[in-house]
């Protein structure tokens, strides 16, 4: 993995700005930003190690850890809150055992806030991959958890 990442960093280190590309280069293909990207990009280039996690964690978009299989994303926009997306979060957050950023025990599922799915009259909403659902409560939410568990999703 380290000429992956390697590659990856000399091909995007002469931009300007080019933490920001080699992140996003990094994440596009690997699917996160591994630990031991943090030195070879620090020194590569000439950036503290600290300043380096400091923009990957500042970004909600750069995962530190590989993804799930199956990304749950839940609205956390004014309309969806209003609708109980509150609730339906803290009960997502139970079900799986995990909090935002974070990947179920068993790679199947990646919790992720979303601030806006563009679904607001039916609020609240979630989305999986490209799809998103609409006025979901907590028995829907466990139906879809299970279904993503035994891979009934695609």
């Amino acid at each position: 993995m380290t000429a992956t990442i390697q590659a990856l960093i000399d091909t995007h280190r002469s931009q300007a700005g080019a933490l920001l590309p080699i992140l996003h280069a990094l994440q596009d293909q690997l699917g996160y930003v591994p630990a031991e990207a943090i030195p070879l990009i620090a020194k590569s280039l000439n950036l503290s190690r600290a300043e380096v996690q400091g923009v990957i964690s500042f970004y909600h978009h750069f995962r530190s850890t590989p993804a799930g299989k199956h990304t749950l994303q839940i609205c956390r926009a004014e309309s969806c809150q209003a609708m109980g997306s509150r609730e339906l979060e803290a009960y997502a957050k139970a079900a799986l055992g995990i909090d935002f950023h974070q990947t179920t025990a068993d790679g199947a599922i990646s919790l992720e806030p979303v601030y806006c799915l563009g679904n607001c009259a039916c609020s609240p909403s979630i989305r999986v991959g490209d799809e998103v659902q609409g006025r979901v409560d907590t028995a829907q939410l466990d139906a879809l958890i299970a279904e993503l568990r035994q891979g009934v999703v695609a």
